[in-house]
């Protein structure tokens, strides 16, 4: 039932964007890696992927919690953990956005080793952090170039966690004893 919900609030919101953009100026395209000379991609596609991604993410999400069947107090602390990789994953794509609204360079430019760093501690592949990721980028950038975006860094961000991390404990563990 959440997963209906969850994606009857994308679609409200991302129409409510959209039909705000087209009476104030039109909806706006945003041309790939920022060249003129690429193609354009209209925030009018958004309309179509966001509720599809909703629906999708959150159905992993459900499928995830349905496998681990724990109890309630358990249960509480999986909530406590989806919220919280949507609300770092939320602020995480509004801070990018901000950053690239205003011209804040530095931050930018270190953002590939923040996503690397996070890798190593936090599962950025689950579909709670993907989410939140898109929503936080979507008002500037529209859902095509951050779902590209998040995609990239979520199997970078898999290898690390299921993969180097790992490796990195276990000799961290050996080194130690």
């Amino acid at each position: 039932m959440t997963r209906i919900y969850i994606t009857i609030i994308v679609t409200i919101l991302i129409f409510g964007l959209l039909f705000w953009d087209y009476f104030h100026g039109g909806v706006p395209a945003h041309h790939v890696l920022q060249q003129k000379d690429l193609p354009e991609i209209s925030n009018w596609w958004g309309g179509l992927l966001l509720p599809g991604l909703a629906w999708f993410l959150s159905g992993r999400i459900e499928k995830r919690l349905h496998k681990q069947e724990s109890p309630t107090q358990q249960s509480n602390n999986q909530t406590i953990k989806i919220s919280g990789l949507f609300l770092l994953g939320l602020l995480l794509g509004i801070c990018l956005a901000v950053s690239f609204t205003n011209g804040y360079n530095s931050f930018l430019d270190n953002v590939l080793y923040l996503f690397l760093v996070l890798g190593f501690f936090l599962p950025l592949f689950y579909s709670e952090f993907i989410l939140g990721f898109i929503l936080g980028m979507t008002y500037t950038f529209g859902a095509i170039l951050p779902t590209i975006f998040i995609l990239i860094i979520a199997t970078v961000g898999f290898l690390i966690y299921r993969f180097v991390r790992p490796l990195l404990l276990r000799a961290a563990k050996a080194v130690v004893n």
